[in-house]
C-alpha cells in the first residue's frame, strides 16, 4: 500500500535538500535583510546555483519541469526561514505562468531559458493604485503601431521591480469593449525596453527584502509578437494563472508558520517560569497543538490545491481560493500565537517571530485579499 495518500520519495528528496539549502545560505542572513530592507542576493545565489529558482519550468525551455507540489515544496522550505527570499521562486512562478499557459512558441524560447538558469528573473504587473480586487478597471493602455505595440501607464505593488529583467504586464487594447474584461491584453516587456521604468521602493510592514515598487510605461514600445496569446484574452489569461499561483502563497503562508511553530518549539523548551520549563504547561501545550494541527490541515490543502492545478481538475479554482485563504489565516495566526508564547522576549527583533508575523500578514492580501478569494469560492459552490 505504500505511495496510498503521501508524497513521492522525490518530493521528500527534494524537501530535504531545500530545507538544508536554507537553513545553511538563507537563514543566517535574514534578519539582516529584514533590518537593511535588502534584497535577499546570498538567497538568489544559493537558489541559483543549487537550480532552486525556477523549478516549474518545463525541460523543453531548459527548466527542470518539476510538478506543482515540488515547486510548493521549494516555496514553503525557503519560507520557513525567509519569507521574502521564498518570493524569488514564487514570483519566477508567477510571472512565467501566463507565458506558459498562453504564449507563443517563439515568445517561450525567446523568455523561458534565461529564467531556468537564473541568469533573469520575472515579475507579474496586473494590480494599479485604482484597481486592485478589481482589476478589469486597469487604466494601463497598450496601443498597436505597425510590428509594435506601445504601453502607457503604471502598474502599482509590482514585487521584485527593479531586479527583475522580465515583466509580464496586462493592459487594456480594447478600451470600447462592451464587456472590460475582453478589451485586455497581455504582453512581455524586458526591463531595457524604451519607455519603461521603475520607481521608489514601498516602506512595508513586512517581506522587507523583496522590492515592492511602481513600473512605468511611457510610450514603451515593444515588439508585436511579445503579446501573450490573442488580443482581448489577458485578463482570462491572468484570472487562469492565479490557479496555478494560488497555492503558491498558501505554501509561503505554510512555511512562515512552521518556523514560527519550530521556534517556538525550542523557546518553551528552554524558558523556565515556577520552576519548570513553560513547555510543561498545560496551556502552553495546548496552544502548541493548534498551531501543529492548523499548520497541518494548511499544507495537505495546499498540495491537494498545487495537484489539482496540475492535472486540470474542475474544482482547481475553489480548492486554491481555499489554500490560499487558510494557509494565510492559519499563518497569521500561528505566528500572532509564536510572539505570545515568547512574552516580552517575542516583541523584540532579537528573535524570528516578530518578523515571521509581519511577514505573514501579506499573505492575507495578495494575489487576491482573503476577502475575494471567498467571493470565488461561494461563487464555485453556488454554480455546483
Amino acid at each position: 500500500m505504500s505511495g496510498l495518500y503521501q508524497l513521492s520519495d522525490e518530493h521528500e528528496a527534494l524537501r530535504e535538500a531545500v530545507r538544508a539549502l536554507a537553513d545553511k545560505e538563507i537563514a543566517p542572513h535574514a534578519a539582516e535583510v529584514d533590518e537593511r530592507e535588502r534584497y535577499p542576493s546570498e538567497a538568489r545565489d544559493a537558489l541559483v546555483k543549487a537550480g532552486f529558482n525556477a523549478v516549474h519550468i518545463p525541460e523543453e525551455y531548459d527548466g527542470q519541469g518539476a510538478d506543482a507540489i515540488a515547486a510548493c515544496i521549494v516555496i514553503e522550505e525557503v519560507a520557513r526561514v525567509d519569507a521574502s527570499a521564498s518570493l524569488i521562486p514564487a514570483v519566477n512562478k508567477l510571472g512565467t505562468q501566463p507565458i506558459l499557459l498562453s504564449a507563443s512558441a517563439e515568445v517561450k524560447k525567446f523568455v523561458l531559458p534565461s529564467i531556468a538558469s537564473g541568469e533573469a528573473s520575472v515579475s507579474y504587473a496586473l494590480s494599479e493604485r485604482e484597481a486592485g480586487s478589481d482589476t478589469a478597471s486597469m487604466r494601463t493602455r497598450a496601443v498597436r503601431d505597425g510590428d509594435t505595440w506601445v504601453l502607457n501607464g503604471t502598474k502599482a505593488w509590482i514585487t521584485n521591480a527593479g531586479e527583475s529583467t522580465w515583466y509580464t504586464v496586462m493592459a487594456v487594447t480594447d478600451p470600447e469593449a462592451e464587456k472590460k474584461a475582453n478589451g485586455i491584453s497581455a504582453f512581455v516587456v524586458h526591463k531595457d525596453d524604451p519607455g519603461f521604468s521603475v520607481g521608489a521602493k514601498e516602506r512595508k510592514l513586512g517581506i522587507k527584502g523583496s522590492p515592492t515598487c511602481e513600473i512605468y510605461f511611457e510610450n514603451c514600445v515593444i515588439p508585436a509578437d511579445r503579446i501573450i496569446g490573442e488580443p482581448g484574452t489577458g485578463l482570462k489569461t491572468a484570472l487562469k494563472t492565479l490557479d496555478h499561483t494560488r497555492p503558491t502563497i498558501g505554501a509561503q503562508a505554510v512555511g512562515i508558520a512552521q518556523g514560527a511553530l519550530e521556534a517556538s518549539l525550542a523557546y518553551v523548551k528552554e524558558r523556565k517560569q515556577f520552576g519548570q520549563r513553560i513547555a510543561d504547561f498545560q496551556g502552553v501545550q495546548f496552544m502548541l497543538a493548534d498551531m501543529g494541527m492548523k499548520i497541518e490541515a494548511a499544507r495537505h490543502l495546499v498540495y491537494t490545491s498545487a495537484a489539482a492545478s496540475e492535472r486540470g481538475d474542475s474544482r482547481a479554482g475553489f480548492i486554491a481560493s481555499a489554500a490560499k485563504t487558510y494557509a494565510s489565516d492559519i499563518a497569521m495566526e500561528v505566528t500572532t500565537d509564536a510572539v505570545q508564547l515568547f512574552g516580552g522576549a517575542g516583541y523584540t527583533k532579537d528573535f524570528p517571530v516578530e518578523r515571521m508575523m509581519r511577514d505573514a500578514k501579506i499573505t492575507q492580501i495578495y494575489e487576491g485579499t482573503n476577502q475575494i478569494q471567498r467571493m470565488v469560492m461561494a461563487r464555485a459552490l453556488l454554480k455546483g
